[in-house]
């Protein structure tokens, strides 16, 4: 049966209280959400960064959160979702789903109906980005099937999760045993703690930025896939649906990629890298891309990758300025100025060659998840779309 969002529950929308509130007094302390709670848990909420005093609940005017309760982030990360595991509150840019126990409802079920839905249709723009508003909620109709197909719907969806849990689960250990590696091998690269030789960038690589987009200047006559910031991952590409734009010849030769290219990020998660091996030819990239070919006579794109990802991991670029803002950037000339240790090549390629032994484990786990991720993904569509 299907019912209205504002029939079935009461939206509450959080609230953050002035800093005169959110002193910490000898009283009990109370959780409270915020985006970034919601965007790293899972169904269920149960940590969060900060607490609020009763003395802020109470001078504020702030509502709990009741425990079992659906929380939605509205904007910014439009749609993350979870359950309350206990008594909550959380800041406006959550909407709390208060069931009014019109129907039969497992919050578990809307949970899964909530992460199924595309909630930036229909959103308005605000200026920090896209956002949803009460009243646009309120009106959006949802279909309710009887408790004991809800039960079943999350009993089969809940397995599912587990099973790509465990997967994502095998490739962190995966990639935690090259780290481990990594460090054995190559000790603190950020300190130098084996003394190797310190290069910079530029002196061992070349690098450069790829080709801006200019959309005015697009004719669709020589049009090719590009790499764009988001295909690059972690040591690997997605390359699905990739967006395509112009490339006249002189171009090609500046910007198609090539065998041993390391692709590293140049804004958001900067330094995130993957090393290309010819996946898609011919293939080009875009400028938030810097493409490095490395001299293979002293320094190898395998280990560079790690680099990069020790550095990342361990606060090496927090020197860089702007590293630590929301959109953080790795410019060129501050890329071609980074010191980089440089281990003996024979140590580079032992690194090398036990970093392919593990990615061909990698290759199974990531099919095995990327098959679990298509069937979920069908079972919600048949479940809720």
């Amino acid at each position: 049966m299907k019912y209205k969002l504002k029939d079935i529950f009461d939206l509450q929308m959080g609230k953050t209280p002035s800093r005169n509130h959110t002193e910490y007094w000898n009283t009990k302390e109370h959780k409270w959400i915020s985006i970034a709670d919601l965007t790293k848990t899972g169904k269920y909420i149960s940590e969060t960064k900060e607490c609020l005093s009763d003395c802020a609940i109470d001078d504020s005017g702030i509502k709990v959160i009741p425990a079992n309760t659906v929380v939605m982030s509205f904007k910014l990360s439009i749609g993350k979702t979870a359950i309350t595991v206990e008594d909550m509150y959380s800041n406006e840019a959550i909407m709390a789903f208060h069931d009014k126990h019109v129907a039969e409802i497992l919050p578990e079920y809307i949970y899964y109906m909530f992460k199924y839905k595309n909630w930036d249709e229909g959103s308005n723009k605000a200026v920090m980005g896209k956002t949803l508003n009460k009243a646009t909620l309120s009106e959006v109709e949802i279909d309710i099937c009887s408790l004991e197909e809800q039960r079943e719907i999350v009993k089969v969806l809940d397995k599912m999760m587990t099973v790509l849990g465990s997967r994502e689960t095998e490739l962190s250990l995966l990639d935690d045993l090259i780290k481990a590696r990594f460090v054995e091998m190559f000790g603190d690269v950020i300190h130098n703690s084996k003394d190797w030789p310190i290069y910079t960038f530029s002196e061992i690589t070349s690098s450069r930025l790829g080709k801006m987009l200019d959309a005015k200047k697009q004719t669709g006559k020589r049009r090719y896939p590009y790499l764009a910031n988001t295909n690059v991952k972690w040591f690997r590409f997605e390359l699905e649906n990739l967006n395509q734009m112009d490339f006249d010849e002189a171009e090609r030769v500046e910007f198609e990629l090539k065998d041993g290219d390391l692709l590293v990020c140049e804004g958001g998660e900067i330094g995130r890298c993957a090393v290309w091996h010819n996946e898609l030819q011919p293939c080009f990239f875009q400028k938030a891309l810097h493409r490095v070919r490395c001299d293979r006579e002293i320094i190898l794109p395998d280990y560079l990758a790690w680099w990069f990802r020790y550095q990342c991991e361990h606060n090496g670029f927090s020197t860089i300025a702007g590293a630590k803002a929301t959109i953080s950037h790795l410019p060129g000339v501050k890329l071609k100025q980074l010191k980089v240790a440089t281990p003996p090549l024979n140590l580079q390629n032992q690194f090398a060659d036990f970093v392919q032994q593990v990615d061909k484990s990698k290759v199974a786990v990531q099919k095995a998840l990327d098959e679990t991720q298509k069937l979920f993904d069908s079972l919600m569509q048949q479940y809720f779309g």
